[in-house]
């Protein structure tokens, strides 16, 4: 009866991956919730729109095109920064140089790492929860999570099946029933997965349910805003990453990897 055992490990990965899937779900539900009473009115800014796009990188990300577009920041496609003008006019701008350094030039991804992490993006990150408009930090990635360690728990109860099946003179009993045994864990797994599919996809690492209205909002107001040309690109940036920029010098700069031969 060894199969038995088999069926209970089986029985344990599926519920107890289920169960924190279940459990991830009720946390975003809640989070849409608390969405009902966020500030619709509210006008994302160019950081606050990165922010919940792409996270701390996407803000740093922006700060670095904006300041370049305005020629005081070089990003050169070699993938190297040199500040221009080392006058931040926010406190974003102000990390950037900061993460410079007083050399005023500097690799663009420790810059970017840098500026990602600093304490005025924090706030920012902050600001948007407190306003119902971001994810909570322990929220983040919950149901993705959740969602892959349900696939993987399938994969355990299917192997674990397969074993039980083709072990010779374990059974006791018609291989059918053994398989219909574990049909049952799988089907779970299975089930979680597709009702997650249904109720929670698409769900977003940054931005609350609210916080995904307002960028679709602000998308469609700069695409029909045809006289702030600069404000629409960098809203493009800020929605959806450097593969926005058109400009392939520009572009290069936060694409480029040195090979291993060049210091």
């Amino acid at each position: 009866m060894f199969w038995v055992l088999l069926l209970l490990l089986a029985w344990a990965f599926a519920g107890i991956t289920c169960t924190r899937l279940c459990l991830a779900a009720v946390r975003t539900a809640a989070v849409d919730a608390d969405g009902t009473t966020a500030d619709h009115g509210h006008a994302l800014t160019l950081y606050e729109a990165a922010f919940l796009s792409g996270g701390p990188a996407r803000v740093a990300d922006v700060t670095m095109v904006s300041m370049a577009r305005q020629r005081r920041l070089l990003l050169a496609h070699t993938g190297w920064a040199t500040v221009v003008d080392p006058r931040g006019h926010d406190e974003m701008e102000q990390s950037v140089i900061g993460a410079i350094g007083p050399e005023g030039q500097s690799r663009i991804a420790p810059v970017r790492a840098a500026a990602a992490g600093a304490e005025a993006v924090g706030r920012l990150a902050d600001g948007l929860v407190r306003a119902g408009l971001a994810v909570p930090d322990g929220a983040r990635t919950t149901v993705a999570d959740g969602m892959r360690q349900v696939r993987a728990a399938a994969l355990v109860v299917l192997a674990l099946g397969l074993t039980a099946l083709l072990m010779p003179g374990q059974t006791g009993m018609p291989r059918l029933l053994v398989a219909l045994w574990f049909a049952l864990p799988l089907t779970l797994t299975l089930s979680c997965l597709a009702i997650a599919r249904v109720e929670v996809h698409p769900y977003s690492r940054w931005a609350s349910p609210a916080g995904q209205r307002l960028l679709g909002t602000l998308t469609r107001r700069s695409a029909g805003d045809g006289d702030g040309d600069e404000r629409s690109f960098l809203t493009s940036v800020a929605v959806r990453g450097i593969r926005a920029i058109g400009e392939p010098e520009l572009r290069a700069a936060f694409t480029h990897r040195d090979q291993p031969w060049r210091e």
